[in-house]
């Protein structure tokens, strides 16, 4: 199975943000859009993961301690090297916190953290070869950054990841609640 470690976005944002992916999307791109349901911030990818590592990220990561985290938004972005177009989620000190703390539960059911450093953001959209020419169109014809809602995370998931032709389906297996 693969899995990875997210906070789920409030409906008021996904509402938001559907609303700002229609009216960019045009007919005939080749840009392939996220669906809302698949819409998450990742606090950890970890790969594929045996029974036993499943098994044992469900107990590492109720040990997990971390008040609410506050979330807000940034900027509209393009990751050209990805070929990604995607919000950007400001770091607060809270969410830096509880990512680390993240890392450090799935450290112990024997996953590697990542080398590079955190950079939360939501996929919007992706694109390959040519395609991704149209991602930087799309970041042209945005006048300005939308004012996207806030939210508090109350909660974190453990979700694992499908993927199919489609694209990818994330199933929440497991929630971890942040309280004070």
């Amino acid at each position: 199975m693969r899995l990875f470690v997210g906070i789920a976005l409030a409906n008021e944002l996904t509402a938001e943000l559907g609303r700002l992916c229609n009216r960019l999307r045009k007919p005939g791109d080749s840009l392939r859009w996220s669906a809302p349901e698949g819409w998450h911030i990742t606090l950890q990818f970890l790969g594929s993961a045996d029974e036993a590592q499943f098994e044992s990220l469900k107990v590492r990561l109720t040990e997990v301690r971390s008040g609410p985290v506050p979330v807000r938004m940034g900027d509209l972005e393009v990751f050209d090297r990805a070929g990604a177009f995607v919000v950007e989620v400001a770091t607060s000190l809270e969410l830096r916190e509880l990512q680390q703390r993240v890392v450090e539960a799935t450290k112990k059911c024997g996953f590697v953290p990542e080398d590079r450093p955190y950079h939360p953001h939501i996929t919007l959209a992706r694109a390959k070869g040519d395609a991704r020419r149209q991602l930087r169109q799309l970041k042209a014809r945005i006048q300005s950054a939308p004012a996207l809602p806030a939210f508090v995370a109350a909660e974190f998931l453990l979700y694992e990841s499908h993927l199919g032709l489609g694209g990818s389906k994330y199933v929440a297996q497991a929630r971890f609640m942040l309280s004070r």
